[in-house]
């Protein structure tokens, strides 16, 4: 639905997205998400978050995610040098759960929820993040998400793949790693994106972020970083500060679709793009990131051409290392808010080195 206009400028009034109140439309959530780029001048004097710490010990006997560490369950982790999975001590998904029982009125509702989850380190020291890891390390992670992908995709429609980095994301241990949750369900998001997808392929004919994808790479307002398989923007309907959209340029449904080649290119735009985020307030950059791409299990069998992969990238920082976004009264209530433009949060990207701060520190 159009939003109403409430009043009308006054006639000599000329709109400029990076000083005027409006609302932008997200077809991908079909939502609309209002900026208020005037607001980026108020004073805060609200909540300081602690930075993260650049302590941490590169091992910790104490820490469950390194090699040779006692988990909760009592396990012993191997003494891995690359990538390790496991499953997850405290699933929010099992494989065996009991079906709820019928209930007497439509209001009540309850479905079986089943599933798999498990934990992927990513290296096997703590001190690291994938911007500081090398480009074979990170084609790896690539490659073991693929797997999983495949592996958990057998049996189950959905398999999302995600990392939440840095204390205020909620990571409880200090030690790259992301979590992979396989589940019997199609999750809202999923859902809400199938169909969406499939709307437009049915209207216009091309997959919905395909067709994004060539405008944004042809606008280059709101580009971050590109090469010749990827592109990173900070998407026009972004609700988060610096929020990214990471983007093939070819049309591929699934991760586990992608070439060797279009692999070590995804390795080298995500290192860019984490350098950039680090760079930006010169700190471990927080955010939840995660896949999205064609489901799987029974959909292996179906069409899925308006699905397009990609990943998302929401970061809560919003002026400094210790100002972060909060989502709280009018966005729990009303819509998504956001003060910066996508624009200018792209430019500021876009504009910061491509070599981390911790190695400039060391070459001088």
């Amino acid at each position: 639905m159009e939003p109403a206009l409430a009043g009308a400028a006054e006639a000599g009034d000329r709109f400029r997205a990076s000083e005027h109140q409006h609302v932008r439309y997200n077809p991908l959530r079909d939502d609309w998400v209002l900026v208020s780029a005037h607001r980026v001048k108020r004073p805060w004097q609200g909540q300081l978050e602690k930075p993260p710490p650049e302590d941490v010990p590169r091992w910790d006997p104490k820490n469950p995610l390194c090699p040779g560490a006692t988990r909760a369950n009592g396990e012993v982790n191997p003494k891995y040098e690359g990538t390790f999975v496991f499953p997850n001590d405290f699933p929010a998904l099992q494989p065996d759960a009991p079906e709820p029982d019928d209930n007497d009125h439509s209001l009540f509702r309850a479905a079986p929820a089943r599933g798999v989850c498990k934990v992927m380190c990513f290296h096997p020291w703590s001190d690291l993040t994938l911007p500081l890891m090398s480009l074979p390390e990170i084609r790896a992670v690539i490659d073991a998400w693929a797997e999983l992908a495949t592996e958990l995709g057998a049996s189950y429609p959905w398999v999302q793949i995600f990392e939440n980095k840095g204390a205020m994301m909620g990571c409880s241990n200090p030690h790259p790693h992301c979590q992979v949750w396989a589940s019997s369900f199609l999750p809202n998001e999923a859902s809400l994106e199938d169909r969406s997808q499939r709307q437009h392929l049915s209207q216009h004919g091309v997959p919905m972020l395909l067709e994004y994808a060539e405008q944004e790479a042809r606008r280059k307002e709101r580009l971050v970083v590109d090469n010749a398989d990827w592109l990173v923007v900070v998407p026009y309907w972004a609700t988060w500060p610096y929020e990214t959209l990471l983007l093939p340029r070819r049309h591929v449904c699934r991760l586990q679709d992608l070439s060797d080649s279009e692999r070590d290119s995804l390795a080298s735009i995500m290192q860019r793009l984490l350098i950039k985020y680090d760079n930006l307030f010169e700190v471990s950059f927080p955010y939840s990131m995660g896949w999205h791409g064609a489901p799987t299990g029974s959909y292996l069998e179906e069409d899925c051409r308006h699905w397009q992969l990609h990943a998302h990238y929401y970061p809560p920082l919003l002026r400094s290392a210790t100002v972060r976004k909060f989502m709280v009264g009018y966005e729990m209530l009303a819509q998504a808010q956001r003060d910066l433009t996508p624009e200018q949060a792209a430019e500021r990207l876009r504009s910061l080195p491509e070599v981390h701060y911790k190695k400039r520190a060391e070459e001088v």
